[in-house]
C-alpha cells in the first residue's frame, strides 16, 4: 500500500527550489560584480562556487519537479529517482568548480597581483553569508517535513557556502593588510573543501541509485511495530530503499498456520496501518507466511532473517 504526498510537501519542495534558485542568481550578480573590483582570487573562488550553485539548483529545480509526478504505466515506482540523479550531477559539477579552483589557485601563487576595492570585497561577502543563512533555514525546515535527498544535497553546498564566504573574508582581510599570497592559498583553501563536499554530496546520490537498505535504526523501528502485535509471530525477510519521498518497504509476516484466511488479512492490515502511522509515505508490502506456534522460535531480532519452511 502506498500513501499519497501530501500537497504541502509538493509545495514546499518546489518553493525549496525556486528560493534556491534565486538566492543562487542574485549572489552570482554580486559577486561578479565584486570580482570585477577587487581582482580578488578568493572572490572569483566564491563567485565560480556560486555559479555552480545556481547550475545545480536549476538541475534541482527541473530534477525535484520531475520527482514529484504521479507513478505512470512506464515508472509503476514513481519517478523519485530523479532526485538522487540530480545530486549526482551538482556532485560533478561542484568537483568541477573545485578543480578549476585549483588550477588558478596554483597559478595565483606563481603570479601575484595587487587587489582593489577589498573594503567592497568584504561586505559583499558579508551579504553573501546572510542571504545564504537565510535559505539554510529555509532549507532546513523543508528537510525535515520532507527528507528530499535533493534539498538535503543543495543544502550541503551551500552550508560549505557559509565556509567558503568566511574563509574568502579572512583572505581579503589579510591580504588588505600585507599579505597577498593569502588570497590565492584561501582559494586553494576552498576548493580543497569543496571537493571534499562533491565526493559528500555523490556518495549519498550513489547510495540511494543503488538502492542500499536503509538505516538500521529505522529497519529495527519497522521490526519492532510489526513484533508489537500480538498475533504476529514473527517476521523476516525484510527489504526497505528510497526513492525520493518514497521509502518502499516489503516484509513477511509469521502467523498461526490455524488462522482463518480473513483474520489474517486483518492482522496483515493492523500491521500495514501501524507501519503506516510511522512511516506516512511509505510503500508497503507484506507477505504472511503460516506458521506452527508449538515448533516456532521468535529471533531477538528481524534484521536480514531468510525465510524458513512452514512447520
Amino acid at each position: 500500500m502506498k500513501r499519497t504526498m501530501p500537497r504541502d510537501t509538493d509545495t514546499l519542495l518546489k518553493r525549496a527550489t525556486y528560493a534556491s534558485t534565486a538566492t543562487a542568481l542574485v549572489l552570482i550578480g554580486v559577486k561578479l560584480a565584486a570580482w570585477f573590483m577587487t581582482g580578488s582570487l578568493s572572490v572569483m573562488a566564491s563567485l565560480v562556487d556560486s555559479l555552480m550553485d545556481g547550475a545545480a539548483s536549476l538541475i534541482n529545480l527541473l530534477a525535484v519537479r520531475y520527482s514529484l509526478k504521479s507513478p505512470d504505466e512506464d515508472h509503476q515506482f514513481g519517478h523519485g529517482k530523479a532526485e538522487a540523479l540530480a545530486g549526482l550531477g551538482q556532485a560533478c559539477f561542484i568537483a568541477g568548480s573545485a578543480i578549476f579552483l585549483l588550477m588558478h589557485g596554483a597559478e595565483r601563487l606563481k603570479h601575484p597581483q595587487p587587489l582593489q576595492a577589498i573594503n567592497l570585497g568584504l561586505w559583499v561577502m558579508v551579504f553573501a553569508i546572510g542571504a545564504t543563512l537565510i535559505l539554510l533555514a529555509f532549507q532546513g525546515y523543508v528537510i525535515k517535513r520532507t527528507n528530499s535527498s535533493a534539498i538535503r544535497a543543495d543544502a550541503l553546498h551551500y552550508k560549505t557556502d557559509l565556509l567558503t564566504n568566511t574563509a574568502t573574508i579572512v583572505a581579503l582581510f589579510f591580504a588588505g593588510s600585507g599579505y597577498p599570497l593569502l588570497d590565492p592559498l584561501g582559494a586553494l583553501a576552498i576548493a580543497c573543501y569543496i571537493l571534499y563536499s562533491a565526493w559528500q554530496i555523490g556518495q549519498e546520490a550513489m547510495r540511494i541509485l543503488m538502492d542500499r537498505e536503509l538505516p538500521e535504526e529505522t529497519r529495527q523501528r519497522i521490526c519492532d511495530i510489526a513484533l508489537a502485535h500480538g498475533t504476529v509471530l514473527g517476521i523476516h525477510d525484510l527489504r526497505t530503499r528510497q526513492s525520493g519521498q518514497t521509502m518502499h518497504i516489503q516484509l513477511h509476516l509469521d502467523l498461526d498456520q490455524e488462522l482463518p484466511l480473513s483474520e489474517a488479512h486483518r492482522v496483515a492490515k493492523e500491521v500495514e496501518n501501524a507501519i503506516l502511522a510511522a512511516f506516512p509515505l511509505a510503500d508497503l508490502i507484506i507477505h504472511q507466511d503460516p506458521r506452527n506456534p508449538s515448533r516456532y522460535q521468535r529471533s531477538p531480532q528481524c534484521l536480514n532473517l531468510p525465510e524458513t519452511p512452514p512447520g
